[in-house]
């Protein structure tokens, strides 16, 4: 296994070689991936894996139109290189006409840390979470979870003397409880796991099986609800993950504007809201530049290596931008915009506890399930609560109630939301495979939609 530096040479020299393509763009991703799992009060597997992606894009120009191909391989046999160069300037050749067409991206010095060794990572970061966990294992509720540790380095390298490295740490653990029937669950991200509050996460997780010693069962309808920042965010990235230029411009999504257009300053709640992306947030950083491996309505390979920067969704509550490759930014007179691989929203100075202890009647609802679009027109999303919904009375948790299908769109909660709390780092727990960057306030919603009960459990 030849260093990932080497790679790129190797395939830059063979994309120069064979000549097919009037430019080279390759992206080399080393990870290393570490995980822990356990169930029943018992450790039960760990383990280590270390892998390499190598993606090819290849881009012949005739005139005005370009072509691409895009090879993507997995192994780490340098012989292969040359077949993957090959394959993507075949696949160039014979490629229809991009559609986000745009002109390459210049050179510029070569990142100081380009040669440096690569960072990993091993069973041995889960240390400061193994020791509260075995004191839980000790106790009477049963624990279930994962914990897991993926640390990439991107280098990214066009043959125009564009040169991009960046190192991803991400990190999440999850943690269940059982006990008698009723089950609660909590998770944080991090990125080194020397941030991880286990304890607290299991003194969590113990007050809410307490909570659920009394149970009521409650009718469809819709509740005053409190949405914790973990569930606030499975609805709010969500709705980043619709935020593209293009299909509002063409009336494809919620965020096209009646009678044509976006709703881009359009103000859609009176709380001072902000909700951002941006790749320098403390404790959330991530890729700074673009690199992906094909185009899509948000994302241009024709951006491979251009800055990424803080994006402001929304504004102080009013919708202030849609993401824009530069060749849809073009076409519609829009700015670039090119959002980064975390989310944070603003909030109060209200804690969740606060919140709740200011509620008459309402509900806590602490995790989302099974989150799908219904209308993408309104952005209407249904899903499942689990593991924990609770009744509030007289300002305190007095019970568990069963499950419920919800019926929401996220732009309408941002609508109706009355109250916004303190801004936290938080793992969404439907979205946590693929986002695990988020900072959200917890939001007090008057008339959350359960459209039925469920009987998930």
């Amino acid at each position: 296994m030849i260093g990932a530096q080497q790679v790129v040479d190797v395939v830059l020299a063979e994309a120069a070689r064979l000549g097919r393509a009037d430019q080279t763009i390759v992206l080399v991703t080393d990870c290393v991936d570490a995980a822990l799992r356990w169930a029943n009060n018992t450790m039960t597997t760990n383990g280590e894996s270390t892998s390499r992606t190598t993606t090819v894009i290849s881009i012949v120009r005739r005139g005005e139109d370009a072509h691409v191909g895009s090879v993507r391989s997995s192994s780490v046999d340098p012989a292969v290189l040359a077949e993957v160069v090959a394959a993507s300037q075949s696949a160039a050749a014979g490629a229809p006409a991009a559609h986000d067409v745009a002109p390459a991206l210049a050179g510029g010095p070569e990142p100081a840390d380009w040669d440096a060794p690569i960072p990993g990572t091993g069973a041995e970061v889960f240390h400061g979470i193994a020791g509260p966990l075995a004191r839980g294992f000790a106790g009477a509720d049963m624990l279930f979870g994962y914990a897991r540790h993926i640390v990439e380095t991107t280098f990214l390298a066009t043959s125009g003397g564009l040169r991009r490295r960046f190192t991803q740490p991400t990190g999440s653990v999850e943690i269940n409880a059982k006990r008698a029937g009723a089950s609660a669950w909590a998770g944080v991200s991090t990125a080194d796991f020397t941030d991880v509050p286990t304890d607290s996460l299991l003194d969590e997780l113990e007050t809410r099986l307490s909570w659920a010693e009394r149970t009521v069962e409650l009718p469809a309808g819709r509740y005053e609800t409190i949405m914790p920042p973990s569930t606030v965010a499975d609805m709010m990235i969500y709705l980043t993950w619709t935020m593209g230029g293009r299909g509002a411009q063409e009336g494809r999504t919620a965020l096209a504007a009646p009678g044509g257009g976006t709703r881009v300053g359009e103000k859609l709640t009176s709380l001072p809201l902000t909700m951002y992306s941006d790749p320098q947030v403390p404790g959330l950083e991530c890729t700074p530049f673009v690199a992906v491996p094909s185009s899509s309505e948000r994302m241009s390979v024709f951006d491979n290596g251009m800055a990424v920067e803080r994006l402001d969704w929304i504004r102080d509550g009013v919708i202030n931008a849609l993401a824009y490759p530069r060749a849809a930014a073009a076409e519609f007179g829009a700015p670039v915009a090119i959002g980064a691989d975390n989310l944070v929203m603003t909030g109060g100075s209200a804690s969740l506890q606060e919140m709740v202890a200011a509620t008459e009647r309402g509900l806590l609802l602490t995790t989302m399930w099974y989150i799908r679009e219904v209308d993408p027109s309104v952005l209407l999303l249904t899903g499942l609560t689990r593991d924990g919904v609770y009744l509030v009375e007289d300002g305190a948790v007095t019970a568990a109630v069963n499950n419920f299908r919800f019926n929401e769109s996220p732009l309408d909660l941002l609508r109706r939301a009355t109250e916004a709390g303190v801004s936290e780092r938080t793992l969404p727990r439907e979205w946590g495979d693929w986002a695990t960057r988020a900072q959200m306030p917890s939001l007090r919603i008057p008339d959350f939609h359960m459209s039925s009960v469920s009987q998930a459990q």
